[in-house]
């Protein structure tokens, strides 16, 4: 099987560029696997990638990043989605090109924005996965009606948690449309694993507002007061950087906080601590949990939708606590701290409980959608469902995505007229 990604951008950092390139990967030892990076920015990527996946961009900003095209709107991108101001009609041009010439059995888009257009515009032969990296209450009404619109022409959808899958299958009103829960996966530790015995605290992500980080050097500051030995190290790059260094100074904990900038892989990192922990108010999947767990780091984090509770069985390997509630954080922290036995206990069943988000298990449910997917397009039985969502799609899109559609639902009709003659 080949197997295509569509990704936003592959020469940056994120969580769907790292949980794109691991199953990428992973697929590459049994499939033919390319991603394609609809931008670039940067001659080689952040994160290195199996020689077996190969890796194509379709609009080099470093060359035509001022093309005339590229300062007109995108009109099939929709334009209530996060990132719609980096599309433009360059990259409807770019997309539409390589979705009507793709020979990949399966293409998966990335974001919601790439999903529609691979619902509108990939071609009948091709099996078309959307996956969401986000969830659907995150979306505002107007991204989800144009998805609502989009969606009934994907063959299958996949979130990173069970509770927004639930979600969309109540919400999106998607006959026709497997909805399933795909979890992010790591790959298994190259380096030996945390002991325990280091008296470091990790975290990492992105220096933004919902990881709330300000909690948690606020929580902390309990930690450093009673065990004045340990640290706080933070991972990231973000708009958050200074006004935290400022907390940090204000709270006197520059001994104690330290903000590490990016690290690529963060694996090197979390094998230095001894806990990981996650203040978000809100957090799609975890992916940071994860690797921490991977790594034998049990992990406090706060129980906020949707991902950390499917994660994190709180008392055995880590320990989940209300949103936005410093106290329970700070005292959640003291709790592993300051037992040695208990935090090398919940380190071992991290360890132990977080092989299910190793790459096997993670392939392996991939493996059979994506097969399940292609098989029911090559057997034509989703012409009826195209055919209808093609017909919404007429009123929810702009001109590029509305004449799209008129066109995929031509070539329906001419396929079912040539099965019934």
């Amino acid at each position: 099987m080949k197997i295509s990604f569509l990704l936003h951008n592959a020469y940056g950092i994120g969580g769907t560029i790292t949980t794109t390139f691991n199953l990428a990967q992973a697929l590459a030892a049994r499939h033919e696997v390319e991603v394609v990076s609809v931008l670039r920015h940067r001659e080689d990527p952040h994160f290195t990638l199996d020689p077996r996946v190969s890796l194509r961009p379709l609009v080099d900003l470093r060359r035509e990043g001022n093309d005339p095209r590229h300062r007109r709107p995108s009109r099939v991108f929709p334009a209530a989605e996060y990132r719609y101001h980096q599309y433009s009609e360059l990259t409807d041009l770019r997309i539409g090109e390589h979705l009507a010439a793709v020979d990949a059995d399966a293409v998966i888009g990335t974001r919601p924005g790439l999903n529609v257009h691979l619902a509108l515009e990939a071609p009948g032969r091709v099996a078309r996965v959307g996956q969401e990296h986000l969830t659907l209450d995150n979306h505002g009404p107007r991204l989800r009606h144009a998805l609502r619109r989009a969606y009934g022409r994907l063959d299958a959808l996949t979130t990173v948690t069970e509770a927004d899958a639930a979600v969309y299958r109540r919400k999106m009103r998607l006959p026709g449309v497997r909805i399933e829960a795909l979890p992010n996966s790591v790959p298994d530790p190259v380096l030996p694993t945390a002991d325990g015995s280091a008296k470091v605290v990790v975290a990492a992500g992105r220096l933004v507002p919902v990881k709330r980080y300000d909690l948690l050097i606020e929580a902390f500051a309990v930690v450093a007061a009673a065990h004045p030995d340990w640290q706080l190290r933070i991972y990231g790059r973000g708009e958050e950087h200074d006004r935290l260094r400022r907390l940090i100074t204000g709270l006197g904990l520059w001994n104690h906080v330290f903000l590490m900038g990016a690290a690529a892989p963060m694996e090197a990192e979390w094998v230095k601590g001894s806990i990981g922990v996650a203040a978000s108010d809100f957090e799609p999947f975890g992916m940071t949990i994860v690797e921490a767990m991977r790594c034998g780091l049990p992990v406090v984090s706060t129980d906020c939708p949707y991902g950390p509770g499917e994660i994190i069985t709180d008392g055995v390997d880590g320990r989940l606590v209300p949103v936005g509630d410093r106290e329970a954080l700070g005292a959640a922290l003291l709790e592993l701290v300051g037992d040695d036995e208990r935090r090398g206990r919940s380190g071992r069943a991290a360890l132990r409980n977080a092989r299910r988000f190793a790459p096997g298990p993670v392939v392996e449910q991939a493996e059979r959608l994506l097969a399940d997917a292609v098989a029911a397009r090559r057997a034509g039985r989703r012409t009826v469902v195209e055919r209808a969502s093609a017909r919404r799609a007429l009123t929810g899109h702009g001109f590029a995505a509305r004449d799209a559609a008129i066109a995929a639902a031509g070539s329906v009709r001419r396929r079912v007229r040539g099965a019934s003659s």
